[in-house]
């Protein structure tokens, strides 16, 4: 956001700047939502709802789970709140109590270790390189976890890197949590309809029935439905975890906005082809991408299963060009390219810059050539 909001400073000079910072989907909201909240606003939906969101949202939670994951929930396990950050920043508050540990796998989305501090605990970062695919194993988590360690994030498809769990890598994961009981887990699945890995998408708790008790699975509608202005995000878990993040929410932002509310009840219960639509594009440009950044000398790009950032390697580009860092090379993108990127050190892992590609192909193939032209 930072590296946006410079980015958009140096347009208001008349630079030309084109922004590949941001994790926003370029698509509209569909029509069949904006006009559920339009409805809503005229039927007079513009009150205090509970806390946890409307019953009609609740109902359209569960339903999702149940549809889509094959997770069963009744509705004093669900909660809405004013996006997926606010369920992960609850999460954090109601499980950590000041000294306990969170283990965060590397890369991470900015957000997890300032969510733990600000509990009073204290984030362990794991980190999961390009070589691992970005992705935990199973032997590392074991090692992390202490006697202090109280949660654990999970995010797949992960920000940014790109990669999800599969089921067989869940299940390694889970084994080793099983011999952890105190340890609950976060399963952040925002990204899980930006997703065309080999194996179908599985959520964290469906992968491992047998720790459902102790997962907390987070997701919202910003990333598949184009409605990241509309801040609602949900989680469901254990009816005592979610009746203590229903407590902090009360007294913080009580309920999410009930018009958005509204329209994330069309956006669920409706058709989801614009879902399919959308993540169709982003797989096309993750492909020109991919192919695109190959052809740079020095970066090293893996493919992702989703979401919608190219998260290269840049090392070799960093010692050819004399610069101290990433974020060093994210300044020269910037001032040369005109093209806005953001240093992977941000995500947890230094030697990475992260390229949203929540664009359209002719923006990221202009920015490409900035790119190169900039590196030589």
């Amino acid at each position: 956001m930072a590296i946006t909001a410079l980015a958009t400073r140096l347009r208001e000079q008349g630079r030309d700047i084109i922004s590949l910072a941001a994790g926003e989907p370029d698509f509209d909201t569909p029509a069949h939502i904006r006009e559920a909240a339009i409805a809503a606003i005229r039927d007079g939906a513009t009150r205090y709802t509970p806390v946890e969101g409307t019953a009609a949202l609740e109902a359209a939670i569960i339903d999702k789970f149940r549809r889509e994951n094959g997770l069963h929930y009744h509705p004093g396990q669900v909660i809405a709140s004013s996006g997926a950050k606010q369920s992960c920043y609850n999460l954090a508050m109601a499980v950590l109590d000041p000294g306990d540990e969170a283990i965060i796998p590397a890369p991470y989305w900015v957000s997890y270790p300032d969510m733990v501090r600000l509990a009073g605990g204290r984030p362990v970062i794991l980190r999961a390189g390009l070589d691992s695919g970005f992705k935990l194993s199973a032997g590392a988590l074991e090692a992390a976890i202490t006697a202090r360690t109280r949660l654990v994030f999970f995010n797949s498809p992960g920000n940014p890197g790109g990669a999800a769990y599969t089921r067989d890598e869940w299940q390694a994961l889970g084994a080793v949590l099983e011999r952890h009981p105190r340890v609950v887990i976060g399963a952040d699945d925002i990204y899980e309809h930006v997703y065309w890995g080999r194996e179908p998408f599985v959520s964290f708790a469906a992968a491992c029935p047998s720790l459902h008790e102790r997962t907390v699975t987070i997701n919202g509608i910003s990333k598949a439905y184009a409605m990241t202005g509309w801040r609602i995000g949900y989680a469901a878990g254990p009816v005592e975890l979610v009746a203590a993040m229903k407590k902090l929410q009360g007294h913080s932002t009580s309920n999410p906005c009930s018009i958005s509310q509204a329209a994330s009840i069309a956006a669920l219960d409706g058709s989801q082809d614009c879902v399919r639509a959308m993540a169709a594009a982003f797989r096309e440009r993750h492909d020109f991408l991919l192919a695109a950044l190959g052809g740079i000398s020095g970066m090293r790009c893996i493919p992702a299963d989703g979401a919608f950032y190219a998260f290269p390697h840049v090392d070799a580009i960093l010692e050819r060009k004399g610069l101290a860092d990433d974020q060093a090379l994210c300044m020269l993108l910037l001032e040369e390219a005109g093209v806005a990127t953001v240093p992977g050190s941000a995500f947890g892992m230094p030697g990475h810059i992260r390229l949203s590609y929540a664009c359209g192909i002719d923006t990221l193939r202009e920015a490409v050539e900035r790119i190169r032209k900039a590196l030589g």
